[in-house]
């Protein structure tokens, strides 16, 4: 929604600044709107293989929607990774075989509908659970293993913002495309009145406005957003790794939660005696319903 505010601002400070003293009218040249619109996607499409265009076509109206990573789902992240250790520590490994095996079935994922739904995450945690289970491990060579994983996650998280950033870098010299080949018009014409030479200059150099205008007003802003987008969704595997390597160093539940929470940004990190009392209610919650 913000982006869309920003636009309407964009807009606002461009064409409201302009109409003060100049003609809108004098900016409508549907040639070079054209133009412009045709070699953007012309450039989208040469610069990039099919699958990467698919995944920036299927990220972009993410960009509309506010991020699903606020303080709620981080909260209740903590709260699976917390009841699984759990019962770990009071049932052995082999206790959470099934709840990994079948996630969507088992009684403990069901409780957090909103982690089953986000399948990369759900599958980075029962991954490295399923291995927990699988026997002893060296918990330097799994962490080695996480950071390998992790980064190519990350790298392909950012790729559909690099490929938009660099399509808004192009953007202003298509437009300077455009107004040169206006200018070569202009030129095969030079023997037309001068109101008519005007209006051809004029809208030559629409083209160049327009390459600029989109870069940095249209394109270069949904680059950014992609790119925060990226870095939300990476905050997400840094708490279950520091959460799972914590356990897998011998701490208990509640000290591996709270590596965990160490690692989420302020804006959205309990305080520790919330996450305590959280903790707490949802345990009294479960004991109530087993009590019925």
């Amino acid at each position: 929604m913000l982006l869309i505010v920003g636009y309407i601002l964009v807009l606002a400070s461009t064409l409201g600044t302009y109409s003060l003293h100049g003609n809108l009218a004098s900016l409508w040249m549907p040639a070079e709107y054209l133009a412009i619109f045709g070699l953007l996607v012309a450039g989208f499409v040469a610069g990039n293989n099919p699958k990467m265009i698919k995944r920036v076509l299927g990220v972009l109206p993410s960009i509309f929607k506010g991020s699903r990573y606020n303080r709620d789902y981080y909260v209740n992240l903590l709260a699976l990774l917390f009841e699984l250790l759990s019962k770990v520590r009071r049932e052995g490994l082999m206790s959470i075989e099934n709840d990994v095996e079948t996630p969507d079935s088992s009684p403990v994922f069901n409780k957090y509908p909103e982690i089953v739904r986000d399948h990369h995450v759900l599958e980075f945690l029962c991954d490295y659970l399923r291995m927990m289970v699988g026997g002893n491990l060296n918990t330097l060579e799994v962490e080695g293993l996480m950071e390998q994983e992790l980064e190519l996650h990350h790298h392909e998280m950012e790729s559909p913002a690099h490929v938009v950033e660099k399509l808004g870098d192009s953007m202003p010299a298509y437009g300077i495309v455009i107004c040169v080949m206006g200018v070569v018009n202009v030129m095969s014409s030079v023997g037309e009145p001068p109101p008519i030479l005007g209006k051809m200059i004029g809208g030559a150099l629409v083209g160049t406005f327009l390459g600029i205008l989109v870069a940095y007003g249209f394109v270069k802003p949904v680059a950014s957003l992609l790119e925060q987008a990226a870095h939300d969704n990476s905050r997400v595997y840094g708490v279950v790794k520091a959460t799972l390597l914590a356990s897998m160093a011998g701490y208990a539940p509640q000290v591996a939660v709270e590596f965990g929470r160490k690692n989420l940004p302020t804006d959205f990190r309990p305080t520790f005696l919330e996450m305590e009392e959280e903790l707490k209610s949802r345990k009294a919650a479960d004991k109530m319903r087993q009590g019925k």
